[in-house]
């Protein structure tokens, strides 16, 4: 497996190198390489490797969009997980980058408990204490901490960095975080932390920097995708988020159920016979987009199936995203944009409006003809209410926070 050379030295006669960035998913693993500019990290190169597992598919592209490589495995060849995927990255890259220096290396990892707030370095310690974490995001965690080992193995010696999913959302007041329990089981760490933080804190400060009038007001940001879960943002703090003390809270996802009613698990197991593993099976991989249309976790595909499940599932995955929008309104006393982000978010229109359908009385209209064209702003002439459609980049946050810490000591 090689990749094209990645064309272009940007790097300045003064120093130069590049952070790598990894970012991995429950079946994918996304990788990207950042020039370390005085101003701030440049992008180079981006890729993923998709399906691990099941069909693997690898794409990566230089910053222009140009395909590097592109490859997909139909034999016994094919890596079988995240260290196997990573290999064959690190293989590809090697070749690539020709002798081009490693910096650093950023990893995304979800869960940073009560102790992780902001991105650190890491070493044995906090590997020992991210390990206890695996609980908490079993979906994700380990994944990460594979990232974090098979890198730690390629590049003896380089300085690997954290950056937590949960870490945007310690801002958040007591009252946002804690469930109605006795005190002790907040003090236990028992609290709502709040997922998708990297994207939240990029899409907040794109918006900033784009308008700083906005970007001091109130937001809700819809982050879809595979996991999916909704932020209130005031004055660029998270104050409320859909997600509580693991990924599966929140929104219905592509295969995660999102809210339900604790009986209904007690239920499983006293009355069904259901064992805990069996619970956790269903309620991460079994049910959300997927387990409703009995299609899969694709909306181009549940879209496309036309079946009366799948209407279904769009239809009860659009009304949950409709209440908590309002539900996170409510939490910062009004809403002055509404921003979509992710794989649905950007670019499932069709949902986007089916979400927004009933939504005028929070001022929240869209202009059809925009929205069908994933415009920026999609959002009818006049209303009260912004609605704008943004990628996200967790990968460039990522890299910024590392570079960051890098250049701290």
């Amino acid at each position: 497996m090689r990749f094209l050379p990645v064309p272009g030295r940007t790097m300045p006669a003064d120093g130069g190198g590049l952070v790598l960035v990894l970012n991995a998913g429950s079946s994918s693993l996304k990788f990207a390489g950042f020039a370390a500019m005085p101003e701030g990290p440049e992008p180079r190169f981006g890729g993923q490797v998709e399906g691990i597992g099941a069909a693997p598919h690898l794409v990566a592209r230089n910053a222009a969009g140009e395909v590097l490589a592109d490859h997909r495995w139909d034999g016994g060849d094919a890596p079988a997980n995240h260290a196997e995927a990573l290999g064959v990255i690190v293989r590809g890259l090697d070749q690539a980058l020709q002798g081009e220096a490693i910096l650093a290396i950023g990893h995304r990892v979800v869960h940073g408990g009560t102790d992780f707030a902001a991105p650190l370095r890491i070493d044995d310690a906090a590997m020992a204490a991210l390990d206890r974490l695996v609980p908490l995001a079993p979906l994700h965690q380990p994944h990460n901490l594979v990232g974090i080992r098979a890198a730690a193995a390629h590049f003896p010696g380089v300085p690997q960095v954290a950056c937590f999913d949960t870490a945007f959302h310690r801002t958040q007041s007591w009252a946002a975080e804690t469930y109605a329990l006795p005190p002790r089981f907040y003090d236990q760490g028992i609290r709502r932390y709040g997922f998708h933080g990297l994207s939240y804190e990029y899409i907040s400060r794109r918006i900033a920097a784009e308008d700083a009038a906005l970007g001091a007001g109130r937001l809700v940001v819809a982050h879809l995708g595979n996991g999916a879960s909704l932020c209130a943002i005031e004055g660029g703090r998270s104050r409320a988020s859909t997600m509580g003390f693991t990924a599966l809270d929140g929104i219905p996802m592509g295969t995660r159920s999102g809210q339900i009613d604790p009986g209904v698990v007690l239920h499983m197991i006293d009355a069904l016979g259901m064992t805990t593993a069996e619970v956790t099976r269903l309620l991460y991989n079994g049910s959300g987009l997927k387990g409703l249309s009995g299609v899969s976790q694709d909306v181009r595909q549940i879209e496309a199936a036309g079946t009366e499940a799948a209407g279904r599932a769009l239809e009860h995955f659009a009304f949950r995203v409709r209440r908590e929008i309002g539900a996170m309104a409510a939490s910062i006393g009004g809403i002055d944009a509404l921003v979509f982000t992710a794989g649905i978010g950007e670019n499932a229109h069709g949902l986007r409006a089916r979400i927004c359908a009933g939504l005028e009385f929070l001022g929240i209209t869209l202009d059809p003809a925009r929205n069908a064209a994933n415009a920026a702003e999609i959002s009818a002439a006049g209303a009260a209410v912004r609605v704008l459609v943004r990628r996200t980049d967790e990968e460039g946050m990522i890299a910024r926070h590392t570079l960051d810490l890098l250049r701290a000591g």
